[in-house]
């Protein structure tokens, strides 16, 4: 896949380059990519990925043998240099500690994910910043011994990404061949550069969300509700962008929804809860309740109600903010 740089810098913060020059092995098709040989792990695999989503004609070799490394139009994770324009993105050499403003260093998908970053996003730097936090400094940590989580339950820990591409290696007890191992790096590889495109393409979806959630926000009548003309993603930038807003109106299968919007990021807890006579009411008794002739269901966690038409959810909307009921969730919506 080749993607152009962009046209205009735009602000980005310093983890990842917005407009970084061009160095000489992307003004020519093809490109040479050497990284160490033995075991892979989760940081060459994804940088790997990631060139290869610069230049479809990529071709790798892994070794640490220094004629075949010079030969080479980039080194990644070999070699002890760290130089952008030079291909060179290696952080195991003495006296590195390049990290980011949060604390989170870097390791080699970091390094170039840095560099070039926005090239693969298409020249969107918010897009390659987003990617950044939820994909790169996750490996990056994982690969220089950074502990970003803590396990609450004693012998439970996730399985993270970097233990999927890693899980890929031989076993202990398995033999295999040269030709085997180098299957099992590029099964990585090819494993790497499709989260790596998802991951891309869920940042994209994100930040257009987002310029919808914000459109909504400013064009509501009423900000205690926000109404979508899709069903996008709307809690993230909703709730840190407006107190104002009780609830979210937004298509769905079965009709129309009326969500109550939490009252932080990743609470449980509303803003305000819907009426509590409707909880866990569905179909005649629903209707019965509200008056609304084709409300749906109402979720026992006051949350969530369904309408099949817009005329219905609008009403739901207004009885549920004339309601003068509490504005704390009840504990869990399992």
């Amino acid at each position: 896949m080749s993607v152009s740089p962009p046209t205009t810098p735009q602000p980005i913060p310093s983890e990842v380059r917005a407009d970084p020059p061009t160095p000489a092995f992307l003004e020519s098709r093809g490109m040479l990519i050497a990284t160490h040989d033995g075991s892979f792990h989760a940081d060459e695999v994804f940088a790997v990925a990631a060139l290869s989503l610069l230049d479809e004609n990529v071709e790798v070799v892994r070794t640490r043998e220094p004629g075949a490394l010079a030969a080479a139009d980039v080194r990644v994770d070999v070699g002890f240099r760290d130089d952008a324009r030079g291909g060179d993105f290696d952080h195991h050499q003495r006296g590195f500690d390049a990290g980011r403003a949060n604390g989170v260093g870097y390791a080699a998908f970091g390094l170039v994910w840095r560099e070039f970053g926005t090239r693969v996003c298409d020249g969107d730097p918010e897009v390659a910043a987003a990617v950044d936090e939820t994909l790169v400094q996750t490996v990056d940590a994982g690969d220089t011994g950074q502990r970003l989580t803590e396990p609450l339950v004693v012998g439970v820990r996730p399985f993270s990404i970097s233990g999927v591409i890693g899980g890929l290696n031989a076993r202990w007890d398995e033999p295999l061949s040269p030709e085997e191992e180098r299957a099992r790096f590029d099964q990585a590889v090819v494993l790497a550069r499709d989260i790596l495109a998802r991951e891309i393409a869920a940042a994209g979806a994100g930040r257009r969300a987002e310029r919808i959630v914000r459109a909504a926000i400013a064009a509501a009548p009423d900000p205690r509700v926000v109404e979508l003309a899709v069903n996008a993603p709307w809690k993230q930038p909703l709730v840190p962008a407006t107190a104002d807003a009780l609830f979210v109106i937004y298509p769905k299968r079965q009709g129309f929804g009326l969500e109550a919007v939490p009252a932080a990021l990743g609470s449980f807890e509303n803003r305000r809860d819907l009426p509590a006579a409707w909880g866990g009411l569905e179909g005649p008794e629903l209707v019965a309740v509200t008056g609304v002739a084709d409300a749906l269901f109402c979720h026992a966690k006051l949350f969530l109600v369904v309408a099949a038409s817009h005329a219905g959810i609008t009403r739901l909307a207004e009885l549920a903010l004339a309601w003068p009921g509490s504005a704390i969730a009840t504990p869990s919506r399992a």
